[in-house]
């Protein structure tokens, strides 16, 4: 990466295909070092926005600014933005050295420079041993290794990621993030990650955009925006949430499941708080405040926990115990007032 760093912001941009508006008035700031992502489902315009900062997109209306300089029309040759595609697009006859080094000599570097930035990278992503290899012959993540080399040869200001591990494993995929978020420490560079995988999000960012129909709907620390999102859309899509429907009441709401207790009024009459799984306590005996008398439907094993369905409700529990729940079961639940959220939508 550059040793002058950058800010990048994205300023009031809309794209439409044809009739489709794929991206509604986003704006957007990115300080310089951060690892920003943007998450979503498919279709939601991420990948679009993605491109626009690339240079592979024209927004029809809207700004895109690196370092306080408008780039809108800037062309992608031209930026010192470089993308990992999903694809990877590594040349098949081209050893894993020349790959990496394809972009510098296109721009007519001496050749030691070349063999001083391409082994560097090579050293920094582990694949030193494999510089006179070809593509067929990696493994999906040192594929992906060789693709962030080459990106990252040419020490651009910002790297952007177009869903790089969706092609990977499941156990692949967890290491690769941490390998991810590691470099990025380690370069202090601006890395924006596209990204539909929530727990991928999670992982590697400083701060998370959600978007849904081409906006922005909440964006934040990675901590804000799944314990405290601001909509339902939000509260699913960020991982498992008991949604509780409501009216409100003096101190609280009241539900299906009986009163309960908020720490703060809600700023409708009615409308839907939400808890996550984790946050619901067990107990033997009725809490002395939003306490729910529940019976164990369903018990599914996910390994390192339980996740326990109960009626009324249906409720979801997830816990660590190692106590042994069966189906029939009576027990109490603890909904803390500190844990539910109230959602705007």
């Amino acid at each position: 990466m550059t040793t002058e760093k950058k800010d990048l912001s994205v300023r009031s941009v809309n794209k439409y295909f044809g009739q489709v508006l794929s991206v509604d008035d986003v704006t957007l700031d990115v300080p310089a070092g951060e690892f920003f992502t943007l998450l979503g489902p498919s279709g939601c315009g991420k990948t679009t926005l993605l491109r626009i900062i690339a240079g592979l997109e024209m927004p029809d209306t809207g700004k895109v600014l690196l370092g306080g300089e408008e780039i809108t029309t800037l062309p992608a040759t031209k930026r010192q933005i470089n993308t990992v595609f999903q694809s990877y697009a590594l040349f098949p006859h081209l050893t894993v050295f020349e790959n990496v080094a394809f972009g510098l000599r296109s721009r007519k570097f001496p050749t030691k420079q070349i063999d001083q930035r391409v082994n560097r990278r090579l050293e920094m992503l582990g694949l030193e041993e494999m510089g006179q290899r070809r593509p067929d012959q990696l493994s999906g993540g040192q594929k992906q290794r060789v693709a962030l080399a080459r990106a990252l040869v040419n020490e651009p200001d910002v790297l952007l990621l177009d869903e790089p591990m969706s092609a990977l494993d499941a156990k692949l995929r967890a290491q690769v993030q941490v390998e991810l978020r590691r470099l990025q420490q380690k370069l202090g560079g601006t890395f924006i990650l596209v990204t539909h995988d929530q727990d991928e999000a999670l992982v590697v960012s400083d701060r998370i955009a959600v978007m849904r129909r081409g906006r922005v709907i909440q964006h934040g620390t990675p901590e804000e925006v799944y314990d405290l999102p601001q909509t339902q859309f939000v509260a699913e899509f960020l991982g498992a949430a008991n949604l509780i429907e409501g009216s409100t009441a003096d101190g609280g709401i009241q539900t299906d499941i009986g009163f309960l207790h908020l720490e703060e009024k809600p700023p409708w009459s009615q409308g839907t708080v939400a808890i996550r799984p984790e946050w619901i306590r067990i107990h033997d005996h009725s809490p002395e405040i939003n306490g729910v008398r529940a019976e164990i439907r369903e018990v599914i094993y996910r390994g390192t926990d339980f996740d326990l369905w109960l009626d009324p409700g249906p409720i979801r529990v997830r816990t660590h115990t190692y106590k042994h729940f069966k189906p029939g079961d009576q027990i109490w639940l603890e909904l803390a007032p500190e844990e539910l959220v109230i959602l705007n939508e």
